[in-house]
């Protein structure tokens, strides 16, 4: 069982940033295949970013269209945190943004699935101010 807890949301303009952090509880976090994903208000959960499990170093990074180039995922395994970098942000960058997390193989696009993580945390808002 692993638990997720996120933090790091808040107010910002946009073209400012925010840097993103959900730690984990649990020995094996370097086992897990980490996700980013956030959902507006009236719309379904969106993918945003994943890396992939320590076993398959270098780390496999994957990113939506809509937030290449300017977010960033990243892990420290020794912290148990994964973070997500978030530069150059846009009103539609505005959302709750949930951590997942995923033990075992993960394959291509299965990344991008909501169905595809076994545990979330319970989000952070991120709202970002035109």
């Amino acid at each position: 069982q692993v638990q997720l807890v996120e933090s790091g949301g808040g107010l910002v303009q946009a073209g400012g940033s925010l840097r993103l952090s959900c730690a984990a509880s649990g020995r094996t976090f370097s086992g897990y295949n980490m996700g980013w994903f956030r959902q507006a208000p009236g719309k379904e959960r969106e993918f945003v970013a994943a890396i992939s499990w320590s076993g398959s170093m270098p780390y496999y990074t994957y990113y939506a269209d809509s937030v290449k180039g300017r977010f960033t995922i990243s892990r420290d395994n020794a912290k148990n945190t994964v973070y997500l970098q978030m530069n150059s942000l846009k009103p539609e960058d505005t959302a709750i943004y949930y951590c997942a997390g995923k033990n075992g193989l993960v394959y291509g696009s299965s990344y991008f699935r909501v169905s595809s993580y076994d545990y979330w945390g319970q989000g952070t808002q991120v709202t970002v101010s035109s």
